[in-house]
């Protein structure tokens, strides 16, 4: 699968990049996404498109691409890359967006930024169960809250 992220529109939904400067939110978006990319999306390239020019060509790493989209909209870029491709997803909730990609190829998934941040929180622990008791002599929580006593009581 190949994922397409709509770099302005990602970062100005992400909660945590969203009051930053624009460079700024760029920066932490193709960070995240070269440390986390596989992890957050799956397995795939990932080519982020952002609107504006760099000095830049096109910058590489690993499986991360990253487009500036220099005279044309970064839409215009993505709606480019996404034409006759198998296997391509796009990440944006710019429903404008979403609708030029589901018309310029049916088979393109659109997914919203959602996905994306939801896969970055931290997942809940389950229970915490107290330590185990197997293995120690009988009585030894009895002996844990008699040296409690002793210890604690002093304070």
């Amino acid at each position: 699968m190949r994922f397409i992220i709509d770099g302005h529109n990602v970062t100005m939904r992400d909660p945590a990049t969203r009051s930053l400067s624009t460079e700024e939110q760029r920066d932490a978006l193709v960070r995240r996404l070269a440390a986390r990319g596989a992890q957050l999306l799956g397995g795939g390239a990932i080519t982020v498109v952002f609107d504006g020019r760099t000095a830049d060509a096109p910058h590489t790493s690993g499986a991360l691409e990253v487009r500036f989209s220099a005279e044309e909209s970064a839409d215009d870029v993505i709606v480019r890359l996404v034409t006759g491709v198998d296997g391509v997803a796009v990440v944006t909730d710019d429903r404008g967006l979403a609708a030029r990609v589901r018309a310029a190829n049916e088979r393109a998934r659109v997914l919203g930024c959602e996905a994306l941040f939801e896969a970055a929180r931290p997942k809940r622990r389950g229970v915490r169960y107290p330590a185990a008791t197997e293995g120690l002599p009988k009585g030894a929580n009895k002996i844990t809250e008699e040296l409690k006593k002793l210890w604690l009581d002093g304070e």
